[in-house]
């Protein structure tokens, strides 16, 4: 009999939680070997420990929810064309497949069986979204995905411990940073080992034989849960449409969403959304699944640490060739900046049905910007770097300012990036009045000012958004305030390369989140609280 057909509620909450604290671990060594900044300071990577089949057993705690829902959907892929019984210890297999992966090139996806004796008992997984990947850099007219980067299919970086030098060369050679880019690898790498060593010692202290037991015990315990929070929404169908800016400032994009709930499911279906387009504002279908399985995980089950259980009463589908279910090979770069979106379109239409417990919308999407070019000692840099809007007023709180949400990168410090790329930072401050008044107050917005310090051109890419479309308020909180871009001084449009020479002055004026209650509502001493602090 499996030791874990027997253990009691507490005894299965402690392995839980030991093997997160074992993912947790890995994670940190990710982390602290790492060489790019984008996962150093940004935080951009997750670590799981998935079953023998690919289902998610356990996370990181600071995990990025895009990677959460696309790592197993990887893994699964990863077992078709090198079935479980293929495999041997020290195989590490690699891919950055937008389509069975995260959405996009520059995301690299690894995992390693772990075997436990003779046995394969699971699969250490990790996701780092690295510095460079070639291509154009996130340019905004990028046509296909042709134009976006090195391709990787689904291979073996490792076999049986021997590294593959073949590949290893290949991407070193189509990167404009390749010390950074190989060094986050090996990182990767590192970090699954300590998983596979983490997961096989607790398997020997408990003596069990496999993960099988405990795995479906965790997975089952968190499925009922959610089945019960899913029930607590009443039956029926809702819907609403959420518009986005697109980089064709005559036409924006629309995501229809609706929501059937019938008991213990609940399907939403983003049918009647605009088809895809011939930019890299583009979310292919698991992209999209990630983020709005994670905003309804948000409002329904925010307790319960995430594993393949949360998604099981859950559908989300989008017909084929639309903008949210793109046809290869679409130009995918810049998914988050509509795959965010998902969450909003998400909250909008749940808030339908339980409108005194879903957030206001965030300044959102998050705010990530390609700068390349050549320092002041002629060295090529490459690199991304996020600064972020304003969360969304709560139904009891208010939204916390520059908060990245759905995801939760990190906003890169300023003394890293004055470090790292030729810029100096005149300005990076909260931007008073940015979030949405109301009975609670969407989080702030900030301002950045940059200024080019290179003797020679760089070239900067901001996929902007929330240009045309604030953050939306709820409940009769007003909503937050529009991005702006200024060059020199003068507002510029978004949505395409900037190529910048030394004493050039960018400034970003993000988006604060939406408020939530009416403004009447708002308690006296909180409004004068807010007036002393500057931020109406």
């Amino acid at each position: 009999m499996d030791p874990t057909e027997t253990l009691d509620p507490i005894t299965v909450e402690v392995l839980w939680t030991r093997l997160i604290s074992v993912i947790d671990e890995a994670a940190l060594a990710l982390h602290r070997t790492s060489f790019s900044t984008v996962v150093r300071e940004s935080h951009d990577y997750t670590c799981m420990v998935l079953a023998p089949d690919g289902q998610s057993v356990a996370q990181a705690t600071r995990s990025i929810p895009s990677f959460i829902g696309t790592l197993p959907m990887s893994v699964r892929a990863f077992l078709v064309k090198y079935p479980a019984d293929t495999l041997r210890p020290g195989d590490v297999i690699i891919s950055n497949d937008p389509w069975i992966g995260t959405g996009h090139l520059p995301d690299l996806t690894i995992a390693a069986p772990i075997f436990h004796g003779d046995t394969l008992v699971g699969f250490a997984g990790s996701i780092a979204h690295m510095a460079d990947i070639g291509g154009r850099r996130r340019a905004p007219d990028n046509k296909d995905i042709y134009e976006e980067g090195l391709q990787i299919p689904i291979l073996k970086l490792y076999e049986a411990g021997q590294r593959n030098e073949t590949l290893y060369d290949i991407i070193r050679q189509n990167v404009r940073v390749p010390d950074e880019v190989s060094g986050d690898i090996h990182a990767m790498v590192g970090a699954c080992q300590r998983m596979g060593t983490g997961v096989t010692d607790l398997l020997a202290e408990y003596a069990m034989a496999d993960m099988w037991g405990l795995a479906n015990r965790i997975m089952d315990l968190t499925e009922v849960a959610m089945r019960r929070a899913i029930e607590q929404i009443p039956d029926g169908i809702y819907s609403s449409t959420t518009k986005i800016d697109s980089f064709d400032s005559q036409n924006s994009l629309e995501m229809h969403c609706r929501i059937d709930v019938r008991g213990a499911e609940l399907v939403a279906d983003f049918a009647g959304s605009s088809p895809q387009n011939p930019s890299p504002l583009n979310s292919v279908l698991g992209y999209t699944q990630a983020y709005s399985t994670y905003a309804l995980k948000c409002v329904l089950l925010p307790d319960v640490p995430n594993n393949e259980g949360n998604f099981r009463p859950i559908t989300i589908q989008a017909p084929d060739g639309c903008f949210l279910n793109p046809k290869y090979p679409a130009a995918v770069e810049a998914r988050a900046t509509v795959g965010h979106y998902c969450t909003s379109a998400i909250f909008n239409t749940l808030a339908k049905a339980l409108p005194d417990r879903v957030p206001a919308e965030s300044g959102i999407p998050l705010h990530g910007f390609a700068m390349s070019g050549w320092n002041n000692d002629d060295r090529p840099f490459s690199t991304i770097f996020f600064f972020n809007g304003g969360q969304g007023a709560r139904p009891d709180q208010d939204g916390i300012s520059t908060l990245s949400f759905p995801t939760n990168v990190s906003t890169t410090p300023v003394e890293v990036l004055e470090r790292g790329v030729p810029v100096r930072i005149h300005d990076k401050s909260f931007l008073p009045g940015s979030g949405g008044a109301g009975r609670y107050r969407g989080g702030l917005g900030q301002r950045v000012a940059m200024e080019i310090t290179s003797p020679r051109p760089v070239t900067l890419v901001v996929l902007s958004q929330r240009l045309n479309f604030p953050p939306v308020g709820r409940n009769g909180g007003e909503n937050g305030s529009l991005e702006r871009i200024l060059l020199n001084g003068d507002e510029v449009e978004g949505g395409k390369p900037f190529r910048l020479n030394k004493g050039d002055v960018i400034t970003l004026d993000l988006p604060g989140g939406g408020g939530f209650g009416a403004v009447a509502e708002r308690l006296r001493d909180r409004h004068e609280a807010d007036l002393k602090d500057g931020l109406v």
